[in-house]
């Protein structure tokens, strides 16, 4: 678990603490078992949802001790001895992290036999869990943005995010109805401020597809907080403003995670990351993606990383990301914006074996000077395949799509992407999902160290999934198509156009009932039209559409 201090050298991390002052210590402190859980194996509703249960189903993975809680009387034990706060805990590798306002208390906990190890991991001057305020206004202004270096299709549909769907053909994917519906990504972050507020946003958040959200810096359920680095990484899949921006996966469901914790670079904030896989693989997410990664630490300066550590299963954060696909999870992760800088390569947890790690390029294909270089120090290839960041074009908390550079937009660009891929073709575990990426990818038989296997053909990755789903050749004669069918949530109708003129779509149910009516422009061509069907009873419903003196009925079923 890293290179942190064990329990023989806890007596000399005593600090003096001023009557004034209210700092607090990190420690992590790891069990020799689970003795005493509540929880049974016999019953995994108790710890796992049904949807994580479903999920170690269809990939055929067992629920074993790993998936057990820690012990509660361990932790309450831990609690009463030291006087802690409660950071979080992990039941993949046994462990938790407290908050003490007084480093002494922790000798208390010395010679019990149920501690393992005790690692210092984090300080903070003026403590860590503190009231926040609850950020749903909008703050910032838009306009050309910076990430800080951390780590259907028609042009007139997408607006400014055009030009990077087309790169991986993307478009076809959402042409054939596949925008992620029904696919769970979690996205570890730093912050999400104006995502419950930002127009971007509104379709995903009022629709109810925000599944669930955790603040693990804060230790509380208010992800809008933090800043705009969260932000910018949702909306590159998120985004759904027809005609000005389109993210990646913008119909499917969303569990959000701040992990990050601003103005510094501890240990603890790989702990983060491990609690919040956990957390994702506890409601069922299909998905992790982190546009964040670690090398070097500003406290305790023993724990910073060498190229070395980098070898995809060293550092906690790979571990997890490791640990999450054997749950049956795709974890994505940056590449990290280190290069040809004085660390040069990849972070954590981009180094994990298992993650598919995102580069950064242009729209040339040609790699960002800064992003990370690999292999990891094992010699895997890494990263795995890059996507556009060079720049990216995101949405902050206005209206207008903003520009901006960096692996952090371009690394959930390719989660999205790969929502699409997973709801074509559902019963593909992640290591095949990741080969097909890789597979479609234009220099995967000559990888190179920025480049990895290349930028992704999504339409080819469905090929080699053997999903291949044509799309209806629309003309005068064939002129709509509707897909999905059946349909979960929305519904994605193609009109091909002879001539500009007025479309009308009336969507009844099997008694005649009106559930949906609207009318359009439509220009000479194909256009897409989206129809959300999230509200309507299970059953059959017939689509009319009619332009001019044709019309066609589509019968299409609602699950």
């Amino acid at each position: 678990m890293g290179r942190g201090l064990v329990l023989c050298f806890v007596g000399l991390l005593i600090f003096s603490t001023s009557a004034f002052a209210q700092p607090q210590y990190g420690f992590r402190i790891s069990f020799t078992d689970k003795g005493g859980t509540t929880q049974s194996l016999s019953n995994p509703l108790g710890f796992l949802s049904q949807r994580a249960i479903d999920r170690r189903t269809k990939f055929n993975i067992a629920i074993d001790s790993t998936d057990l809680p820690v012990s509660p009387a361990y932790m309450d034990s831990v609690l009463t001895l030291t006087s802690g706060k409660l950071h979080m805990t992990s039941k993949w590798y046994n462990y938790t992290v407290l908050l003490l306002n007084d480093s002494s208390k922790i000798l208390t906990l010395q010679a019990k036999p149920y501690i393992k190890s005790i690692e210092y991991i984090a300080y903070y001057q003026s403590g860590l869990h503190k009231p926040s305020k609850n950020s749903k206004t909008n703050t910032g202004t838009s306009g050309t943005y910076q990430l800080p270096l951390k780590t259907t299709g028609s042009a007139a549909y997408y607006g400014d995010s055009y030009n990077q769907t087309v790169l991986v053909n993307g478009d076809y994917l959402h042409d054939i109805g596949r925008k992620g519906e029904g696919v769970l990504i979690a996205v570890l972050d730093e912050g999400f401020d104006a995502v419950n507020t930002a127009p971007a946003f509104d379709s995903m958040y009022n629709s109810g597809r925000l599944k669930d959200q955790y603040n693990f810096v804060q230790a509380s359920t208010n992800v809008f907080t933090l800043g705009l680095h969260g932000t910018t990484s949702l909306s590159t899949m998120a985004g759904n403003l027809p005609g000005t921006y389109v993210g990646t996966a913008p119909y499917a469901d969303y569990a959000l995670y701040n992990t990050e914790i601003p103005g510094s670079e501890q240990v603890i904030e790989m702990d983060n990351v491990v609690a919040a896989s956990e957390r994702a693989d506890s409601v069922g997410a299909d998905i992790i993606t982190i546009s964040l990664g670690y090398d070097r630490f500003n406290l305790p300066t023993n724990f910073s990383l060498t190229y070395a550590d980098i070898d995809g299963k060293t550092t906690i954060a790979a571990q997890a990301a490791n640990t999450a696909t054997s749950k049956g999870i795709l974890f994505v992760a940056s590449a990290g914006n280190e290069g040809g800088g004085s660390w040069n390569y990849i972070l954590t947890p981009g180094d994990a074996d298992s993650a598919i790690t995102v580069g950064n390029v242009g729209l040339d294909k040609v790699p960002a000077g800064n992003s990370g270089y690999g292999p990891n120090s094992a010699g895997h290839v890494k990263p795995n395949v890059c996507m556009s960041g060079q720049p990216a074009v995101v949405m902050r908390n206005g209206p207008n799509p903003v520009f901006s550079s960096g692996t952090s937009s371009a690394t959930p660009q390719l989660a999205g992407w790969a929502a699409c891929l997973m709801q074509s073709s559902k019963n593909y575990t992640p290591y095949q999902i990741r080969k097909a990426i890789e597979q479609s990818a234009h220099v995967y038989n000559n990888p190179g160290v920025q480049l990895g296997y290349g930028v992704p053909n999504f339409h080819y990755a469905l090929q080699l999934l053997g999903v291949e789903e044509v799309v209806t050749d629309l003309n005068k004669t064939n002129w709509v198509n509707v897909s999905p069918n059946p349909v979960i949530e929305n519904l994605t109708m193609q009109v091909y156009g002879d001539t500009n003129g007025s479309l009308d779509i009336l969507v009844t149910d099997v008694s005649g009932r009106v559930v949906h009516s609207s009318g359009r422009s439509i220009t000479t061509g194909v256009q897409s039209i989206d129809i959300k069907a999230a509200s309507w009873s299970t059953g059959v419903y017939f689509i009319k559409a009619r332009i001019k003196d044709q019309e066609r009925v589509i019968k299409v079923l609602k699950l």
